[in-house]
């Protein structure tokens, strides 16, 4: 069976490949020791990062914070259930832009219109939080006790291997 490649899907070489894995693991490699570990010229390396931003393969580099030690110790994850249409969209999305105390927000299907990710500081600040996500739509929250996978770093066989799926 002939499998499908999405339309935005880039090929990738093993260079390409080597490049992301090295920047996975630590995005602050230089581009000389990034040349080095790929087999690349300085120039080469930076060349071919520059392609992979250009590609948005890369789209950002980041750092992680602990926010327990940042003083928010309490992660949640919250399903907001919103009724309406486009409008009501856009108004959602709007004021959940707003609310600091999420750090990620995914749209998705079934019974619930999205999923949020939030730390706060204590049970109370959660209980305002709520409340304050209450006003948009109907909310199910569940509390993290911990994160297995935190940031999960992809190699090339593994994409390959989902190939079968497409």
């Amino acid at each position: 069976m002939a499998h499908r490649i999405a339309p935005n899907h880039v090929e990738l070489d093993a260079i390409a490949w080597k490049i992301l894995e090295a920047l996975q693991h630590n995005a602050r490699l230089s581009f000389a020791e990034l040349g080095r570990m790929v087999g690349l010229s300085t120039p080469a390396a930076a060349e071919r990062v520059r392609r992979l931003e250009e590609a948005g393969v890369i789209t950002g580099y980041h750092v992680a914070l602990d926010m327990a030690r940042l003083g928010m110790p309490i992660r949640v994850i919250i399903r907001l259930t919103i009724h309406g249409g486009d409008a009501q969209v856009t108004r959602t999305v709007a004021a959940i832009k707003e609310l600091t105390e999420i750090s990620r927000c995914h749209r998705i299907t079934g019974a619930e219109s999205f999923v949020l990710e939030a730390d706060v500081v204590s049970i109370r600040h959660l209980e305002a939080f709520i409340d304050r996500l209450s006003a948009l739509g109907a909310t199910s929250t569940s509390t993290v006790l911990s994160s297995p996978v935190r940031r999960r770093e992809y190699r090339a066989a593994q994409i390959e291997a989902f190939g079968k799926y497409a």
